[in-house]
């Protein structure tokens, strides 16, 4: 794949080019099924199964009048706090399921972090997941944490550069704050679904299909057209915000989610370094403790993350 200016190339290790083969031999019957509520159960048992940080403690709470974890490392830095909006194609996932991916983040920077329950579709379709995150947001705000770094993956993903560009707007108009920088890994920045990704890495993705993205996306918009920019925040405002890191793999449809909203961003004078990694597939830091690679960007994520909640 030829580099393009801001992007950060990871290669392919031997070893983690076999993981990823065993990867896609055990998920091949199940590609693309994950496509409606009927899928919840299997999708948080697959997720919940993601290793637990050391010395992480999660607490139920809400904010802003959603529901929610807590995930508390033993020293936690005051004022600050990282904000995880979980992945799941607006209609799978939850915080329980999300709770130690979180607690990952956590534990390797320092910082409490809170994953809420937003609103999935089809029971709570768009703009539900859009307003509970920018509910949390502001009570986080209204609380006294003024330090706040928005991370996402997937579906996830996009909502945190949604958010992002809310954020942005409050401050804009006098009142709100500033999240100090976002992390987002395989983002879905575009529903209509148009990067050419979909194409040419459906073979390699082991997990997504175009179909199946098709059918949540019509679950989560209704009639809403996919253009919207609080639905596809590649097809929003992207001038004038905080700093941002993406990781991508090349074997994943959502490829050009990334590429193409990081260009955009740099386009319009902001920071967003797109790290853009050999042969991995969806959120493939998800699978820290089998993957070196995941392992490796998460040390990038959580060092990005205290730098930036730092100073």
């Amino acid at each position: 794949m030829k580099p393009m200016p801001g992007n950060l190339q990871h290669g392919l290790s031997p070893k983690d080019e076999a993981t990823v083969s065993a990867i896609r031999v055990q998920s091949a019957p199940f590609k693309g099924m994950m496509k409606g509520p009927e899928a919840r159960g299997g999708y948080d048992q697959m997720i919940g199964a993601i290793p637990a940080a050391a010395d992480i403690s999660y607490e139920a709470a809400e904010v802003g009048g959603v529901g929610g974890i807590w995930c508390r490392p033993k020293t936690a830095s005051p004022g600050a706090a990282i904000l995880y909006l979980h992945g799941g194609a607006y209609v799978l996932g939850s915080a329980n399921a999300y709770r130690h991916f979180a607690g990952q983040f956590a534990a390797r920077t320092g910082t409490a972090a809170f994953v809420p329950d937003y609103g999935l579709a089809p029971e709570r379709p768009f703009p539900a997941g859009v307003n509970d995150a920018q509910a949390v947001y502001r009570a986080l705000a209204a609380q006294g944490i003024k330090k706040v770094v928005l991370v996402g993956d997937s579906a996830g993903g996009g909502l945190s550069l949604v958010l992002l560009a809310l954020a942005k707007a409050d401050t804009d108009s006098g009142k709100g704050l500033t999240p100090r920088a976002c992390v987002v890994m395989s983002p879905w920045t575009d529903l209509t679904l148009t990067g050419s990704s979909h194409v040419k890495r459906a073979d390699e993705d082991p997990f997504l299909t175009q179909g199946a993205l098709q059918a949540t996306s019509a679950l989560y918009l209704g009639k809403t057209d996919a253009t919207h920019p609080l639905a596809s925040p590649l097809h929003g405002n992207l001038a004038g915000l905080p700093p941002i890191q993406l990781h991508v793999g090349t074997s994943e449809v959502l490829l050009d989610d990334t590429l193409r909203y990081a260009e955009k961003v740099r386009a319009a004078g902001g920071d967003a370094d797109a790290h853009v990694w050999e042969g991995m597939p969806h959120v493939f830091p998800s699978s820290v403790g089998m993957l070196d690679a995941a392992e490796q960007a998460m040390t990038i994520m959580a060092d990005f993350i205290k730098e930036k909640l730092s100073a």
